[in-house]
């Protein structure tokens, strides 16, 4: 038995010692209520017991996601040298128009989140792959760091404490520290502390977090106001949100979105031609945004962009991924295939997304999708730009929740790891996504999250 599966046994065994399940559960339950731990109407949370890692496997994932990172921040600089490439993405000419804007800072990943399956195997040895790339404006940095105090005031993690070190995968300074390194780069210099507009629109589900965030913003000094795009005017050399002068945006907002309602005529487009406003992530992370730009990393096409080494880590950790066109090309196992034949004979090995969407929409899980709907996708997938990609290895994890009737059961999730970005250069905590189902997506109404903490035996 592995060190951490013996930690997760004992966790287990304590859910079933006298109240210490229940008594827990009426620690959290109220608790994500009062510490706005909601994803719209819904709690977060639905389980007794946080994601472990140990300090080696954690080590591991972020070491290999940084590797991975490495890997997308060298194709965003390639794609925006050079539009063929990038062509690639399938931007529409205003997503082009918006990606060529100035940002006033180097990096072009300020913040985002890699989604993988991480499973941990028994003989210790570890299977890890990269699904998405979060890269406009994920959500969940301040959840995972509340989330994971509330954890710590149970009665299970105190009793588990007795027996193992617990340490918590903040994200939220991480993500301070990252604004503010981009601000002042942006300014030139060090000196005032930014004022911020979190930009989103009203009543989305995350609204919950932008309040979580102002509230941790005010700890370094800094003011933020949450607004609409609706609410956010520039005249005379200033940005205004809401009425207030700011001179950053935080865009929760995405791009597609903004797009829709405003075209190209939003306050923040000539805002930012005229340097006038830093905005965080800039508009270019539109690029790694869409589901294609796991198709570029993957074509051998684009293999002569890679060293070695990240060659060898994309066959890794990535999954083949095509965009779907009618050509040969390479197939999963190096051989040469026709892929839109191929593709339709092997939909049990494939999943479907569209290339701009998001929260699990228009995603066809080839193995439990009949043979006529998935050939229809492929057929829409020649004029509406999707890919299709390999299954990955799915993560599983036996994790505990109190019943309806007041028991313990203790059953299998999978298991979304998700390891925050920062700066581009950076892995800093993870957020955990629970489900019974296979589209694993909060947006789409399942599954939990639940707080990462890194543990280890006391001597």
């Amino acid at each position: 038995m592995t060190h951490l599966q013996a930690a997760i046994d004992h966790y287990h065994d304590l859910c079933q010692t006298g109240t210490l399940a229940q008594d827990s559960w009426d620690v959290i339950l109220p608790g994500l209520a009062e510490r706005k731990l909601f994803f719209g109407d819904r709690p977060l949370c639905s389980v007794l017991r946080p994601m472990f890692h140990t300090g080696l496997n954690w080590h591991y994932l972020a070491a290999r996601t940084g590797l991975i990172l490495s890997v997308f921040r060298k194709i965003t600089e390639a794609m925006l040298a050079d539009p063929r490439l990038r062509a690639q993405v399938y931007l529409d000419p205003r997503e082009e128009e918006l990606v060529a804007l100035p940002t006033g800072y180097t990096t072009n990943i300020p913040t985002a989140r890699l989604d993988s399956f991480f499973s941990r195997h028994a003989d210790g040895s570890n299977t890890l792959h990269f699904i998405e790339f979060n890269g406009e404006s994920p959500a969940g940095m301040a959840y995972n760091d509340v989330m994971a105090e509330l954890f710590l005031e149970t009665p299970l993690l105190h009793c588990f404490g007795e027996r193992y070190h617990v340490e918590t995968l903040p994200a939220r300074r991480h993500a301070v520290d990252a604004l503010l390194r981009v601000y002042y780069q942006w300014r030139g210099g060090y000196g005032k502390l930014p004022d911020i507009a979190i930009v989103d629109w009203a009543g989305v589900p995350t609204t919950t977090e932008f309040h979580l965030f102002v509230e941790y913003f005010a700890r370094y000094g800094i003011r933020a106001t949450i607004c609409t795009p609706d609410e956010i005017d520039f005249h005379n050399d200033q940005v205004y949100a809401a009425g207030r002068p700011v001179d950053f945006v935080y865009k929760r907002v995405l791009t597609t979105e903004l797009l829709e309602r405003y075209g190209l005529n939003h306050p923040l487009i000539p805002a930012l031609r005229a340097g006038a406003v830093c905005m965080v992530n800039p508009f270019n992370c539109k690029l790694l945004h869409k589901k294609a730009s796991f198709a570029v990393v993957s074509d051998e096409r684009n293999a002569h962009l890679f060293t070695p080494d990240e060659r060898a880590a994309i066959q890794t950790h990535i999954p083949w991924t095509r965009l779907v066109e009618d050509r040969r090309t390479l197939g999963p196992e190096g051989e040469q295939i026709d892929l839109l034949e191929w593709a339709s004979r092997h939909r049990d090995l494939l999943v479907f997304k569209p290339n701009d969407e998001y929260g699990g929409k228009g995603v066809l899980i080839g193995w439990e999708t009949d043979q006529a709907t998935w050939d229809a996708a492929l057929r829409q997938g020649l004029s509406e730009p999707s890919i299709v990609q390999a299954r990955a290895a799915i993560a599983y994890e036996d994790f505990p929740r109190i019943t309806e009737q007041g028991t313990v059961e203790i059953a299998p999730r999978l298991v979304d790891c998700d390891p925050f970005l920062y700066h581009g250069d950076m892995v800093g905590a993870c957020l955990t996504r629970l489900s019974t189902v296979m589209l694993l997506n909060v947006t789409a109404g399942g599954g939990s999250t639940a707080p990462a903490f890194i543990i280890d035996a006391k001597a």
